[in-house]
């Protein structure tokens, strides 16, 4: 079955550019769909230093850091290449550099995209929520 005896808080993050785009990437553990990057909070590690961490390793980037957006849980997705039952906890990230440079593990390709635009991409379910919010952001 799971792993995991519990669920596992797992931070995602969407990188906003210096021209409003996002980044999404294609990631072969979401069977090649369009996610944020993201990943496992290490134990003793902030939320925070989890963001930037797993965005640096990902794709390369330093971000900063802002809002916490949403919150939200995937249990057993048949998105996901093994039964996980994880809480996200999304995050808003501007980024600060601007070489987007793959690990070709967790993240294949990737694109920059309107927000708005990015609703007509193949997004797994967590990932089209978390867009949907900011574009609600947005709108505020």
């Amino acid at each position: 079955m799971s792993k995991s005896k519990y669920p596992e808080p797992v931070i995602g993050a969407l990188v906003v550019n210096d021209k409003g785009k996002i980044l999404l990437i294609k990631s072969p553990k979401w069977k090649d769909v369009f996610v944020v990057p993201g990943g496992h909070i290490e134990l003793g590690e902030s939320i925070e230093q989890a963001v930037k961490r797993e965005i640096k390793e990902e794709v390369g980037l330093d971000v900063e850091v802002g809002k916490m957006l949403l919150v939200l849980e995937s249990i057993f997705s048949d998105e996901f290449h093994e039964k996980r039952h994880f809480i996200f906890l999304d995050y808003l990230c501007r980024a600060k550099s601007k070489d987007v440079v793959m690990d070709d593990k967790e993240a294949k390709s990737f694109v920059w995209v309107k927000p708005e635009d990015a609703l007509e991409l193949n997004l797994n379910k967590t990932t089209r929520e978390f867009i949907k919010a900011y574009l609600n952001f947005l709108e505020r």
